[in-house]
């Protein structure tokens, strides 16, 4: 029998869908990595979210290891390489969530452009300033999208009714113009953009893309959003930014260290200045965490495991 181990929480559709399929299954969604040391031999599929790196260490011990699934986008926490290397598939549902990122990253830049979170902060307080939390419009603005793969286009469509121009620049794509985006150089959304929204995955190339070097080739005082990886940013250096005025306000629903109860002094300090801005958002890497995703996550895995044994 073909053995499975899921070491995160899914939906139900996927464990009944496997069972269907002939898998035996291990649910331990609570599994830690020593679980994972011990047991991966046995199997010859995994299901994991982002808790645990599933490096060269995990991997040389997975003798019967055919493929991996990553219930959520990205592949940033499987060593691709050793995969690749070694016959292993890999594969994530990223076309499962990106409604939700969509959704999650209008709603954070409203918030930038109309002080809501600030707003919101001071009623509570008994302060009734409206003056000081005077908006912003999108209505003809430029939006710079940095990676136009799902969630890109998920951003874009949705940007539609706002009367915005929205530009996408994709190192890895071309001719993917449409109804709701323009494809430009990089140079360009350096040269126009009014807000800058970071839709690509964590790789060597794009680790801190968003550096003190890439902030400063901003023509305009920008909105920055990050709901992709947190890496993807460095923080200190964005911090800086907005400090100038070079960032008017930040979006981040990623850090580069997120689990907080683990920062050294540098990283707290630096998250203590984002922490107590009125000019940031701040989410705990909900982008694509809604109960509908939740199930389509399990529903493209499901499919996707099912090709794999036609």
């Amino acid at each position: 029998m073909k053995r499975i181990f899921i070491i995160d929480d899914v939906h139900e559709i996927l464990t009944n869908g496997l069972l269907k399929l002939g898998y035996e299954i291990n649910y331990k969604p609570n599994a830690a990595r020593a679980d994972l040391l011990t047991e991966i031999d046995k199997y010859e599929g995994l299901v994991v979210r982002t808790k645990t790196q599933i490096d060269k260490d995990v991997l040389c011990k997975a003798i019967n290891l055919k493929f991996i699934a990553r219930a959520g986008s990205g592949v940033d926490n499987i060593d691709t390489d050793y995969c690749d290397e070694n016959g292993i598939k890999y594969f994530n549902a990223g076309e499962a969530n990106a409604d939700a990122v969509g959704e999650q990253t209008i709603g954070m830049m409203l918030c930038l452009f109309a002080n809501i979170i600030k707003a919101d902060d001071e009623v509570r307080k008994l302060i009734w300033d409206r003056e000081g939390n005077r908006g912003v419009e999108l209505n003809g603005k430029t939006i710079g999208i940095i990676g136009y793969g799902n969630t890109g286009k998920s951003v874009a469509k949705k940007l539609s009714g706002f009367d915005v121009k929205v530009l996408a620049y994709d190192k890895y794509l071309k001719n993917f113009a449409d109804e709701f985006v323009s494809e430009v150089t990089m140079d360009e959304i350096f040269e126009h953009a009014d807000v800058i929204s970071f839709h690509i995955p964590l790789t060597n190339e794009t680790k801190f893309l968003a550096n003190k070097e890439f902030l400063n080739k901003f023509r305009k005082n920008i909105f920055l959003l990050n709901l992709s990886r947190g890496k993807i940013v460095k923080l200190e250096d964005l911090m800086e930014a907005m400090k100038s005025g070079k960032i008017l306000a930040s979006a981040l629903d990623v850090l580069e260290n997120e689990k907080l109860s683990t920062m050294n002094e540098a990283e707290k300090n630096i998250f203590e200045y984002f922490k107590t801005s009125s000019q940031t958002v701040l989410t705990p890497h909900v982008g694509g965490w809604t109960s509908e995703s939740y199930k389509k996550i399990s529903t493209v895995l499901l499919q996707k495991i099912k090709e794999l044994n036609e």
